[in-house]
């Protein structure tokens, strides 16, 4: 009797787990609009907003030669990804802006890219072809957020910011481990997996 009372309760607790996490709800906490741009990515291919638009994706800003917070941002992008992968999403892509376009390249944005062991590059749009300043208006109009730019060391928030399939950005994310704000992994991915079905 013991054996199938702790059976019945742990398949009563798995049926509540499941029909948890099918009813998941994402809710917006933010509403910024993002304005339109045309730039280019590390492939070296045109990018506008219109062009992301149709599927949510995420975003941060980074420079390739950043000393601290960039490689683990970048890392924990791509410890993102592996979850997506893993649970078999697939309507994404990844947005990372420069802030240091007079040095990131083309070349050497798909080289940094290239160090992090990324499982699909074709999700990624590594973005330049533009000048600082335009860099810091548009972080500060479209994701409410500061950039310095036009400076030898740039800076920019740790921040991850999840856009809609209509080009809002619509929630934001701590992109680093800071004390004992850890990053939210399950979270982003359960809210990118919400807005999909969504948008179905």
């Amino acid at each position: 009797m013991t054996k199938r009372f702790a059976l019945l309760a742990a398949v009563t607790i798995l049926v509540l787990v499941l029909s948890a996490c099918s009813n998941y709800q994402f809710k917006a906490t933010t509403n910024f609009e993002l304005d339109n741009f045309n730039v280019q990515d590390h492939r070296g291919n045109p990018v506008s907003l219109d062009d992301l638009k149709g599927e949510p994706w995420l975003a941060m800003f980074i420079y390739t030669t950043c000393p601290d917070i960039c490689p683990p941002m970048t890392y924990n992008m791509k410890m993102i990804q592996d979850e997506l992968i893993e649970k078999g999403i697939e309507d994404y892509k990844i947005v990372a802006f420069t802030v240091d376009p007079n040095t990131d390249s083309a070349d050497v944005l798909t080289k940094y890219i290239g160090n992090y062991g990324v499982a699909d590059e074709s999700k990624w749009y590594l973005l330049n072809g533009y000048d600082p300043k335009f860099i810091e208006q548009y972080a500060k109009g479209s994701f409410k957020t500061a950039v310095v730019a036009q400076t030898e060391n740039p800076i920019h928030a740790n921040t991850f910011f999840l856009v809609d399939q209509n080009g809002v950005a619509v929630k934001n994310y701590n992109g680093v481990q800071s004390g004992n704000t850890e990053v939210p992994y399950d979270t982003i991915v359960s809210d990118l997996e919400a807005l999909i079905k969504q948008g179905k």
